[in-house]
């Protein structure tokens, strides 16, 4: 039950947040009306598109709340730098990880920006929708939202009249969502955010320019590859596992899910370093893994990982760190049930960046008062220590991962 003294909290701390944006409006009209949107999104609204937003805030029309996604003069992209000094001020940790993924949008029509029928993982099938690549911040001090970008594809970018009629800005070229992606994680390390490990699905960490990007940039990964991919010093990283002794099979937790932790059968092995990318000078600060994950109760379903990680990183912490790519499918759903990410009715270019940084805002603000809940009331947990035990087979050095604590 929320205290009233909880309750005046909560309003003090999200005004301190909408004075810390307030600058990015120019006129005191379109910061009131802000506010009021993100009030609206953060409310019990059955359904949190202008009109009920409008309702709820009191508001005769939803024409202010419509202006301040369509017609008005601010810059979604300013909120985003100021929501990642946010996200990292609340819930920044030296160990942060950055979660790439992407999410659908189901439309109606032709006119929406982006809108095609493609395929949506979030549908698990093609439809008529918009798809939003993403970029997820994850510590031990929760998860959050912390850039988007809207994916056109080339229907769109070829046709330069149905861009001008949604507002898409000149010069927009067609861009995959791995390039998306790429920006995503350039914009990301910039940013006050604490970042030392990127992870992904196999649709971005097969793809060798993003993975080179992250060696160059000297931030660790653990990206999902699909079961045919090539590595150095493998072939098909699929072969090099079905190779794997028994004893390289080992238990471990990836981390808790909605029915308590998830554990699988992980097997792990050094690949050989590069020289580019894995040394300083001449001496060696960097390793290559390849990962794979087994299901206990259906040996068969095998999921495959490629990690970049420094010297004394251990197979539990990778571990971990490829269980952390879940926390961006909480924070979608978290975002579209708790703060109406998908509840937009805009067709714009403009008013999709707008809609969704301000619900990304809302959700942000949503985990870093979770957060200071549960540090109120939480007890220290310390993080259990490992040490493995390597040998040789088949040319690789299994790393043996049963020898520490199980987590």
């Amino acid at each position: 039950m929320i205290t009233e003294h909880a309750a005046a909290q909560w309003d003090l701390e999200l005004d301190d947040l909408f004075v810390s944006i307030g600058h990015r409006f120019g006129r005191v009209e379109l910061r009131r009306r802000m506010r009021d949107y993100v009030r609206g999104l953060l409310a019990p609204v059955a359904r949190k598109n202008s009109w009920q937003l409008a309702e709820q805030a009191g508001h005769r029309t939803p024409d202010g709340l419509q202006h301040l996604l369509s017609g008005s003069k601010w810059e979604p992209d300013d909120i985003r730098d100021d929501l990642q000094g946010y996200v990292s001020g609340k819930l920044g940790e030296a160990d942060g990880v950055l979660i790439i993924d992407d999410t659908g949008f189901i439309k109606k029509g032709t006119t929406s920006a982006g809108v095609q029928r493609q395929y949506s993982g979030t549908a698990g099938r093609t439809e008529n929708c918009q798809i939003g690549v993403f970029a997820a911040y994850a510590s031990a001090r929760g998860r959050a939202l912390v850039d988007r970008e809207l994916y056109l594809p080339r229907s769109w970018t070829e046709d330069p009249e149905r861009c001008r009629a949604a507002r898409v800005p000149d010069g927009r070229e067609f861009a995959t969502k791995g390039e998306l992606a790429r920006r995503i994680v350039l914009r990301a390390l910039a940013s006050p955010l604490p970042i030392a490990w990127v992870t992904a699905d196999s649709a971005y960490g097969q793809d060798n320019r993003f993975r080179r990007l992250l060696e160059q940039s000297g931030v660790g990964y653990v990206l999902a590859v699909p079961k045919s991919q090539f590595s150095v010093g493998c072939s098909r990283i699929e072969v090099l596992f079905a190779q794997a002794p028994d004893e390289a099979w080992e238990e471990i937790s990836c981390g808790d899910g909605a029915k308590g932790p998830r554990v699988y059968h992980w097997a792990a092995v050094r690949l050989p370093a590069v020289a580019d990318f894995d040394y300083q000078g001449e001496v060696p600060h960097r390793m290559r893994w390849a990962l794979a994950r087994r299901s206990i109760r259906r040996p068969d379903e095998i999921a495959y990982y490629l990690a970049y990680a420094p010297l004394q990183t251990t197979v539990q912490e990778l571990v971990q760190v490829a269980g952390a790519r879940w926390a961006i499918e909480e924070c979608f759903q978290a975002a579209k049930n708790e703060c109406g990410l998908d509840q937009y009715e805009v067709r714009r270019y403009v008013g999709w960046y707008r809609h969704i940084t301000l619900a990304m805002l809302a959700h942000a603000f949503l985990a870093a008062t979770a957060h200071q809940a549960r540090e109120k009331g939480a007890e220290q947990m310390g993080q259990p220590g490992s040490s493995g035990s390597q040998w040789q087979r088949f040319g690789y050095s299994w790393q043996l991962v049963a020898s520490g604590p199980r987590t």
